[in-house]
């Protein structure tokens, strides 16, 4: 009967996965396994597909601004908990703390000025890794400082825009920030201020429906879902079938909305071709 006895081991057999360990990255959408150096050198654009995954906002500013260049301001202003919100679970002001712990970010959206190929630039870029990328008081006041920053130094404005909308914990606050931020750019134009909203994926709400359809040029990077209400919402509404890729670059370029898509590794020498011209 010992012939049937199975054998005991001291060594434990692991299988081994390289996406875990960090060395391959795999494409959420065409599922292509990527080198994860390659993956990051190529701005987290996949080859295969050219699917465009989320940056944070270092990560974006870095694809752009000229190293050692880039200067972050008022970075010390951070959310309270103004209505006292309490979903139950967690207050307002602990969840906000967890996203800056998460993210080593103070709120979802960096600002700053830089250099452009040579050029000087305004900065502002949202992070969706925070909070969704929503707009609370302290997003729209960042914003609207970039703004009056862009008026006061005669910099070109650039906002990049990756958000589920407004913030809903600081309710009324938070949509009061469309026209605070709207208000802001009107004054850069009566200014005679360029202005270059970029919108990523996702783009969506209460910034779809301010600042980031504003711009004297909107690019859109490739497939970046954009839009308002979400398709179900509109479908309810106008009790009508939507068309494919509604709410996807392309179809927003074809109606008019978006004047450009740019891809990732394109971007930066297109802003300088476009804010070059306007000088």
């Amino acid at each position: 009967m010992a012939w049937f006895l199975k054998p005991k081991y001291n060594i434990k057999k692991g299988l081994h996965n390289p996406v875990q360990d960090g060395l391959w990255h795999k494409c959420p959408t065409c599922n292509s396994m990527i080198y994860s150096k390659d993956w990051e050198e190529n701005f987290k654009v996949c080859p295969n597909c050219d699917f465009h995954d989320k940056l944070n906002a270092f990560e974006r500013i870095q694809s752009l601004i000229d190293p050692g260049t880039f200067i972050e301001t008022n970075n010390n202003i951070v959310s309270v908990n103004p209505l006292d919100f309490n979903d139950g679970k967690i207050r307002y002001e602990l969840k906000v703390h967890e996203a800056m712990e998460k993210t080593m970010l103070k709120e979802a959206v960096v600002i700053g000025h830089g250099k452009l190929n040579g050029l000087s630039v305004q900065l502002a870029v949202m992070d969706f890794s925070f909070l969704g990328g929503s707009m609370g008081s302290v997003v729209g006041e960042k914003i609207t400082l970039a703004i009056e920053e862009a008026i006061k130094h005669k910099r070109t404005m650039i906002i990049f825009s990756a958000s589920g909308g407004a913030r809903m914990h600081e309710g009324i606050l938070s949509l009061m920030q469309m026209a605070k931020t709207s208000a802001a750019l009107k004054r850069l134009s009566d200014a005679g201020g360029f202005f270059i909203s970029v919108l990523t994926n996702p783009t969506t709400g209460g910034v779809t429906a301010s600042f980031a359809m504003l711009g004297d040029i909107i690019i859109s990077e490739p497939d970046a879902l954009i839009g308002f209400a979400g398709p179900r919402v509109i479908e309810q509404t106008i009790r009508q079938k939507l068309p494919p890729g509604f709410q996807r670059a392309a179809f927003l370029q074809d109606h008019g909305f978006v004047d450009i898509i740019v891809r990732r590794k394109e971007m930066k020498k297109t802003l300088y071709e476009l804010i070059n011209y306007t000088h």
